[in-house]
Order: C-alpha cells, then sequence, then structure tokens
C-alpha cells in the first residue's frame, strides 16, 4: 500500500474516532496554543482530526490529486517525510502566529501536509497544467503554487477567514521545501 493511500486511510480512521469520541478526543488531539491547551503530541494528532466532512473530504482529494505523482517521485520513505515535514512545519508556523493574536482556538486538519506534498508535485511537474475547478483556468503547477501561497498569504495577512490556517498552510509549504532540499 503506498503512503499516500495510508495517510488516506489514516485521515479517515481520525475522522470517525473524532466523531465517536467527541469532544474529549478533539481537545486533547487538535493544536492548542502553547498558552491554550498545548501538548507536544498535538504537533503530529492535529492533522488527523478535520472540522467536517467537506474539509476532510477537500484534503483527501488533494492529497490523493499530487501526492500520487509525487510519491512516484520521492519513494514511499520520501514521502512520509515529506509530509511529516510538512505536517510539523505547518503546526510550528500555526503556533507562532496563534502566540501573536489574542485568539486561543484549536487547529485540526491535514491541510499543512497537503499544501507541502501541493508544493513538491509543483516542483517536480512544474510544467504540468492544472485547471482550476471555477473559474476553470488552466495553468502550469509552478504558477498555479504560487499564485496560491500568494492568495494564502494575502488572506492570512487580512484574517479576512475566521478559523482558516492560512499561515499553517503556508508553514507545510516551507516543510516540504526542507525535506526536498535534504531529499536531493
Amino acid at each position: 500500500m503506498s503512503t499516500v493511500s495510508l495517510l488516506i486511510v489514516a485521515n479517515v480512521v481520525g475522522y470517525l474516532l473524532e466523531l465517536a469520541l467527541r469532544p474529549e478526543f478533539e481537545l486533547s488531539l487538535a493544536l492548542w496554543p502553547l498558552r491554550g491547551g498545548f501538548m507536544p503530541w498535538q504537533l503530529l494528532s492535529y492533522s488527523f482530526l478535520h472540522a467536517n466532512v467537506s474539509h476532510l473530504v477537500v484534503n483527501m482529494f488533494g492529497l490523493w490529486m499530487f501526492g500520487r505523482d509525487v510519491e512516484a517521485v520521492v519513494d514511499k520513505a520520501g514521502m512520509f517525510k515529506l509530509y511529516l515535514a510538512s505536517v510539523l512545519s505547518a503546526a510550528v508556523t500555526q503556533l507562532l502566529v496563534a502566540g501573536a493574536s489574542t485568539g486561543q482556538y484549536a487547529t485540526v486538519g491535514a491541510s499543512g501536509g497537503v499544501f507541502g506534498v501541493l508544493l513538491a508535485y509543483a516542483v517536480f511537474f512544474p510544467r504540468r497544467i492544472i485547471v482550476l475547478l471555477f473559474p476553470p483556468i488552466p495553468m502550469p503547477a509552478w504558477l498555479f503554487v504560487t499564485l496560491y501561497a500568494i492568495f494564502e498569504l494575502t488572506l492570512g495577512v487580512m484574517g479576512t477567514e475566521v478559523g482558516v490556517a492560512h499561515f499553517a498552510h503556508l508553514g507545510g509549504m516551507a516543510g516540504a521545501c526542507v525535506a526536498l532540499r535534504r531529499q536531493r
């Protein structure tokens, strides 16, 4: 079984456990700010929880769409390291951002890992065409990822979407950069 498949299964199982064991499961495994209930295991456990089914489906679709090709380049172990580095750096980034704000809310989701995989996809397949769902605009992967990062940075700075960890997404991309440099 591929690393991507294992990660998808783990995320689905995590979400099902979250549904069955709420709220205690979520309270102990979500990523809380350093001054709001943080525990070290949350640096990883948060990534297997999701806010709702659509959050899970979008993340797993992105992991499946881009992760298969990335794993074909970096192999199973490399994919695991890439994903882990992305999830951990997304968590650290989120903790830094949360520490600078007054909000005390938990972070959940695999988005940081998925954004890391997306960045790796653009590195390995920069000229592959990605077509947005809405609006249906085709563009090379490198441009898509660059614009997406700028979009995330803009939304993060503006603070327009409460509950979306835009800087964690960028942190996931940064973790992928580090992991990719170490693999070369």
